[in-house]
């Protein structure tokens, strides 16, 4: 261990105990208007882990001089964060989100259930599992804007929300691995292992399916006395098709080439010129809560890096049935991408404890904001229907607590 390593763990531990009491400083808000402003910044969970790789790279720069802080931060991959951010602009798009909500009506309408009822498994079902086809980014940003006129709003019971907030979690997290390319987690170790999608549906997938059909409907069933239908407006002009399709081709294109920043930015930048041609069809584009997003998971990734030397040894140390639960607990305080990727370098791990290792990392994707890359796009996405407009951390453990166990047990079967 050398210093530098001490310095990146204590930060870490800094940024994760600031995570969990960002909730604290949104009460603090509230109580001292005179410090509003500061409060309110320091009780932005996005922001946390960007201002804490702020504080390391500084201290790297003050103990390794400013070429190893420089080198260190450009060693890091930046993909994951702009892809999020991408794909969360462009999933959020009025085009796209009212060719998903005419879809989900269509649908509704053939359930023996109330449409709002129907309308609210299926954004808890349906859209997390197509995250598998559209990668898990998009399918939460889609789910949250689709249920948060529902169900995180004023009239539904915390305790509820909070339940609601911890299926969708975890149904996204579990909800990609029907494929090999959608879930962060399994994408880190896919071509090293060789993992195909048909490996991952007969292994993993059909698993995590009857784990969140059994998710969603158990909230629903809570859930359907307080639901009611939305009010709709129409003051806005209806999509022309051609416009929809449009925003669907880039949003293909962008998860085609998710690991090609070059390629998806350039996109990124079509789109926003193509947004602006047609702006009367348009609403306004979340980019704040993107960008916020992005630099959320900039910072996990920065200092993430730093955590190699103790994570490493505790995975590689661990038994097949050990190591489920090792994944499935650490997952809670490290992106589970992280942790399947410090797998994939332990050489000889035999494939009952690589397939431990994956189930356990994305089963535990829901137990914490930080713990599966898509999260902070919805808690950025639902805060606002939560008391304080901010998510607390015991809050949603309790609610993805039921979940999880639904995903592992049938993991582990």
């Amino acid at each position: 261990m050398t210093t530098m390593q001490l310095v990146g763990a204590i930060l870490f531990a800094c940024a994760l105990i600031h995570t969990f009491s960002a909730k604290g400083f949104e009460m603090l808000a509230h109580r001292h208007p005179r410090h509003a402003g500061l409060f309110h910044l320091l009780g932005e969970v996005e922001v946390v882990f960007g201002f804490w790789a702020m504080v390391l790279i500084v201290a790297m720069a003050l103990i390794g001089g400013p070429g190893t802080a420089v080198d260190y931060a450009e060693s890091r991959q930046f993909t994951e964060p702009l892809f999020v951010f991408v794909v969360m602009v462009i999933a959020a798009s009025r085009p796209i989100l009212d060719a998903v909500r005419a879809l989900l009506r269509a649908l509704a309408r053939f359930a023996p259930l109330r449409t709002e009822v129907a309308l609210a498994w299926l954004g808890l079902a349906l859209v997390p599992l197509a995250g598998s086809l559209i990668t898990e980014p998009a399918a939460m940003t889609l789910a949250a804007l689709m249920l948060a006129p529902q169900v995180f709003r004023p009239g539904i019971p915390e305790g509820l929300k909070y339940g609601a907030l911890g299926v969708l979690f975890v149904n996204v997290s579990i909800g990609g691995t029907l494929t090999a390319y959608a879930a962060p987690p399994v994408l880190m170790v896919a071509s090293t292992w060789g993992w195909d999608s048909a490996y991952m549906f007969l292994h993993l997938g059909w698993r995590a399916a009857v784990a969140v059909l059994v998710n969603a409907t158990v909230i629903t069933l809570l859930l359907r006395r307080y639901l009611a239908p939305v009010a709709t407006t129409d003051e806005q002009k209806t999509v022309p098709l051609k416009v929809s399709a449009i925003h669907l081709a880039f949003l293909a294109a962008v998860v085609l080439l998710a690991h090609h920043p070059v390629f998806f930015l350039g996109l990124f930048m079509l789109f926003l010129g193509f947004t602006q041609a047609y702006q009367r069809y348009q609403d306004p584009l979340i980019l704040k809560e993107g960008l916020l997003v992005g630099f959320f998971l900039a910072g996990l990734v920065v200092l993430g890096g730093m955590q190699q030397w103790w994570l490493q040894p505790v995975v590689s140390n661990l038994g097949p049935t050990a190591l489920f639960f090792g994944a499935l607990g650490l997952t809670a305080i490290t992106d589970n991408a992280a942790l399947t990727y410090l797998g994939s370098l332990i050489a000889g791990l035999s494939e009952h404890a690589q397939y431990m290792l994956v189930a356990g990392a994305v089963a535990g994707g829901g137990l914490t904001v930080i713990a599966n890359a898509p999260n902070p796009a919805g808690a950025a996405l639902l805060k606002h229907g939560f008391a304080d407009e901010s998510i607390g951390a015991l809050g949603l453990l309790g609610g993805a607590l039921g979940p999880t166990a639904v995903a592992a047990l049938l993991f582990l079967i």
